[in-house]
């Protein structure tokens, strides 16, 4: 089995999560090779630009597929690595309680939450108002669901490279605690966007509990779409009124060949399992080739 071969099986028995992981590595390899290349014909393209989330809500007029694209894409290997492994890690304890749908439309919504709270954190809060930058990444969209687990199950027990034991709720109020100290230090707008994910992902469970799943609306957004381009079925074909003696007749004519052929191509595998496929005739030959088309 060749490498790619494997990588195929992993895809398609690897849950949502696994998918995910795959897509993201996707995007950011992908551009790297091509635009590396490009540089080598003095072309150069700065695809951030296309893909990033703008904290000015103007440039979502131009790009709006940004408020979800970014979510997908990665500043660097480091950056990537990191978040892939957290994202393969509260995956797994995601669908420990809830469906590979129910985790795919966590992380969806996930991110355009983490989107427009960005983007309103830099539209509103005085510090930022004249501040203008680009998110890019999957963390607040990883950080979502790490809440929405931990909410509905605060008190489960995990390990830590297999030798810190902790309980969720723990593993997740460091992270939260580390993003409050350094909102004013470093990286605010992604500080913003892990806070937002954590608000999103507990007003998801919040929700969910009392009978309203959010989650299926990336469900049905996926259906429609699906539907939509799905080519048509082919009509059936039409009741036709018939006489029912010929039918009959005809049901009957049928019924005979069939026996017919059936009979002879017994008596032939007879002679094959008594004398080998060598003591047939050359009609015999042919007859069994025709009736195995």
């Amino acid at each position: 089995m060749t490498v790619f071969e494997d990588l195929k099986i992993q895809y398609k028995i690897g849950g949502v999560a696994i998918r995910l992981i795959f897509w993201n590595i996707l995007f950011f390899v992908v551009p790297e090779v091509v635009f590396s290349l490009s540089k080598l014909f003095s072309i150069h393209i700065d695809y951030f630009n296309y893909v990033s989330l703008s904290s000015n809500s103007i440039n979502l007029l131009w790009k709006p597929w940004s408020i979800l694209s970014y979510a997908f894409f990665h500043s660097g290997i480091l950056h990537l690595i990191m978040n892939m492994l957290m994202l393969f890690y509260v995956g797994r304890l995601f669908t420990t309680f809830f469906t590979e749908k129910q985790l795919f439309g966590t992380y969806i919504l996930g991110a355009i939450f983490s989107g427009v709270i960005f983007i309103i954190g830099y539209t509103f809060l005085p510090a930022l108002i004249n501040v203008n930058t680009d998110m890019i990444g999957a963390s607040g969209a990883i950080m979502t669901i790490l809440i929405a687990t931990v909410t509905y199950q605060p008190f489960m027990e995990v390990r830590l490279f297999g030798i810190w034991k902790f309980s969720l709720w723990q593993l997740a109020f460091l992270f939260l605690f580390i993003d409050m100290i350094q909102l004013s230090m470093n990286n605010t707008g992604g500080h913003i966007a892990h806070l937002a994910g954590a608000l999103f992902g507990f007003i998801y469970i919040k929700l969910l509990i009392n009978g309203t799943d959010l989650s299926t609306i990336v469900t049905r957004v996926i259906d429609f779409f699906v539907t939509l381009f799905q080519p048509k079925k082919k009509t059936p074909f039409k009741k036709v009124h018939i006489n029912p003696k010929k039918a009959v007749t005809k049901s009957q004519s049928k019924i005979v060949i069939k026996d017919k052929t059936q009979q002879q191509i017994d008596e032939i595998l007879d002679k094959i399992s008594q004398s080998g496929y060598d003591s047939l005739t050359a009609e015999e030959k042919e007859f069994l080739f025709k009736a195995g088309k």
